[in-house]
């Protein structure tokens, strides 16, 4: 169903495409229909819609039938904003999130249609040929909004402090599952049962929500302590914030809305503020990040402090490193590799200061294989071995000038699997960010030369090449068609 400030628009932009038709100035319109100037501005802006009466009037102006100024059929380079406007897209995008409302959006669309109309089919065009889905849009909006705000976001830390001071939790130990089990079913009413997943054969599925008077919990029986932690404290964020719609399972199957996609996320960021407490956390990492060595040992015992995963305390660090330590600069990567087949997938991206790389790989290149995020789980043994995982360090000089202090763990699936997580966080090498982090200039700390693809890197000596620099050798060739044309330009 149109909206009727979307009636407002089509109509505004039929009378601005008919009156260009006719080369009839606003002026002329005005005195052809006796109505103001000013009025008929507002008309075209989609401010306005006419009573029929005036509606009439426009329609023998415009030498055009009622029926067909009033429609909603947009013709031309304008027929595509019809069907964007038809189709709800707008509905679908999250605007708010970024400061901007349709009304605003619909503003601009009504003061260059046919500009308007050409960028977006060219943002479609793109979306087409990248396969961009629905789900990997409303993603894309929610690091965006992420980066925006530096993924710190101090409302839901104070919902994490306050419920451990409610509930009479000691926020300087680990939480336990079974406390929070009976906090959930205490507090809140929950139904949690693990036995009835025994036979469920999608291991990727971690929980079940089934909503109610009494919510149901269904765990995955082959869930960790850690696991067990995380996915019960994302269910009180569910709680504590009072947030939904929601998505019913961890890891999401499925969701409907951007909310759903924006609430997962809200309390996913609650159980890490909740497990990982900022008053705690930032102490240690201040003692850590002053010591003039880096020690693996030492990053390893504040890690299992607060959590037994790499992943959920790195991550973590993307919220308190430019929140509390004003380390703006940061990334973070998370690659799904398997060794024997010589496979890296990019899983989870975050850049906040949106320089560094890389994206998401659309065009299936070749990463650069000396990424320290990639060498780890590639041969694992040249690290330091911390219980099941591996830790390594890393600066990385980019082609562009651009240094990264990088700090990476692989943590095999299993003992003997070739598989496994390679996590990695980052921050430029900011004059400011040195000073912040004692141990940058620690001898020990290897520095390498990276790129961001085999086939966009410049650097021909690059021994763990695994594809030809094809983008660098097309621009070549081009400079030297381009400098063989000229020689002929410049021909007597």
């Amino acid at each position: 169903m149109v909206s009727e400030a979307h009636v407002k628009v089509i109509l505004g932009l039929k009378i601005k495409q008919m009156r260009g038709l006719k080369d009839l100035s606003l002026f002329g319109l005005s005195k052809k229909t006796g109505l103001s100037k000013s009025y008929l501005n507002e008309i075209e802006k989609g401010k306005k819609y006419p009573k029929t009466d005036k509606i009439i009037l426009l329609a023998e102006a415009l030498e055009v039938d009622y029926e067909e100024l009033v429609s909603l059929k947009l013709t031309g380079n304008m027929a595509p904003l019809a069907e964007i406007l038809q189709s709800g897209v707008l509905k679908e995008i999250p605007l708010d999130l970024f400061g901007i409302s349709e009304t605003d959006l619909i503003d601009i669309i009504a003061e260059a249609p046919e500009k308007t109309s050409a960028f977006i089919n060219t943002l479609f065009d793109i979306a087409r040929s990248v396969n961009l889905k629905r789900d990997t849009f409303f993603l894309s909006a929610l690091r965006s909004y992420q980066e925006m705000h530096l993924n710190w976001f101090p409302e839901i830390e104070t919902f994490a402090e306050q419920a451990l001071v409610r509930y009479g939790l000691n926020a300087h130990h680990q939480v336990s599952s079974e406390d929070l089990k009976a906090l959930l079913q205490e507090e809140f009413n929950f139904s949690i049962s693990r036995n009835e997943l025994q036979d469920f054969q999608f291991p990727e599925v971690r929980s079940i929500f089934t909503p109610g008077n009494q919510p149901k919990l269904w765990l995955s029986p082959s869930l960790s302590e850690s696991q067990m932690r995380f996915v019960l404290a994302k269910e009180l964020g569910y709680c504590v914030m009072d947030i939904s719609p929601r998505p019913e399972t961890f890891t999401w199957i499925q969701f409907d809305t951007f909310d759903e996609v924006l609430h997962n996320f809200k309390a996913s960021y609650f159980a890490g503020a909740f497990l990982l407490p900022k008053n705690n956390l930032y102490p240690d990492l201040l003692k850590f990040f002053n010591s003039p060595h880096f020690d693996p040992s030492a990053f390893h015992q504040i890690q299992t402090k607060y959590s037994e995963t790499p992943e959920t305390f790195l991550h973590r660090l993307t919220n308190v490193l430019p929140g509390l330590l004003n380390i703006k600069e940061l990334f973070f990567l998370r690659f799904s590799i398997h060794r024997t087949q010589n496979a890296y997938e990019l899983t989870k991206e975050l850049h906040l200061s949106k320089t560094h790389n890389p994206h998401g790989n659309r065009f299936k290149e070749h990463y650069c294989a000396r990424w320290l995020s990639i060498a780890i789980g590639k041969n694992p043994n040249k690290y330091h071995a911390i219980g099941e995982s591996f830790i390594g360090t890393q600066i990385s000089h980019y082609p562009d000038g651009r240094s990264y202090y990088i700090l990476s763990t692989f943590t095999p699936d299993n003992a003997r699997s070739q598989t496994g997580r390679s996590i990695c966080i980052g921050f430029e090498l900011t004059p400011a960010n040195k000073r912040k982090v004692k141990f940058i200039d620690d001898p020990k700390i290897e520095n390498k030369n990276v790129g961001v693809t085999c086939e966009s890197c410049p650097r021909m000596d690059c021994s763990e090449r695994l594809a030809p620099p094809k983008h660098i050798l097309k621009a070549q060739r081009n400079q030297e068609i381009m400098a063989a044309v000229r020689l002929v330009q410049q021909t007597p």
